[in-house]
């Protein structure tokens, strides 16, 4: 069985979304924290993300020349939505490199249903992205197997919190911490 990791930046004070959505604190100056997230993207046999994140991402991402364009636009992709299929993008709209963005499955059941069958599924990891609603829901069904977050060395003072809707403290293991040059730390955890 397949784990669900749910990978996620977020702030020194544990935002991962800034008030005004400008989220460009999120990539800073770290490149050894960048090159990091894209291995670890890479990793996935599957991207799985809510709506709203995955059109952004479907929109972004083919034709682009960022170091996350290649494991983005090659891993398959699940996008979450109880509007049905037809929130994925047309094969015939999408650019050069858009082919799993237009393949993707669209999940529109049960949530716990339907992570259960895709870890059930052969293949590597599943990797979460979000939207932070998305994370949340994952995290209130206690779906996440581990948690894999990138702290980058700024505060927001203000945004939307990643654990800011837990009806229960949730206790966490402290698997590994990575220190970049750029003052960002990766740190995966799993639920105890």
């Amino acid at each position: 069985m397949r784990e669900l990791i749910l990978k996620m930046t977020m702030s020194l004070d544990g935002f991962v979304n800034a008030v005004d959505g400008d989220n460009r604190w999120m990539f800073g100056q770290d490149p050894a924290a960048q090159a990091w997230s894209v291995d670890y993207l890479g990793q996935a046999g599957l991207h799985i993300m809510g709506r709203e994140t995955f059109h952004a991402m479907a929109d972004h991402w083919p034709g682009s020349t960022d170091p996350f364009a290649e494991p983005m636009n090659t891993i398959p992709k699940a996008v979450f939505s109880r509007e049905g299929d037809s929130i994925a993008p047309s094969a015939v709209t999408m650019p050069p490199g858009g082919e799993s963005w237009a393949d993707a499955y669209v999940a529109s059941g049960d949530l716990g249903e339907e992570i259960a069958a895709l870890k059930a599924e052969l293949g590597g990891p599943i990797i979460a992205h979000g939207g932070v609603r998305f994370a949340r829901s994952l995290i209130e069904q206690r779906l996440v197997d581990q948690f894999a977050l990138l702290v980058v060395s700024v505060a927001l003072g203000r945004g939307e919190a990643l654990f800011s809707e837990l009806d229960a403290p949730l206790a966490l293991n402290l698997v590994e911490a990575i220190r970049f040059p750029g003052g960002a730390i990766a740190q995966i955890y799993r639920p105890r």
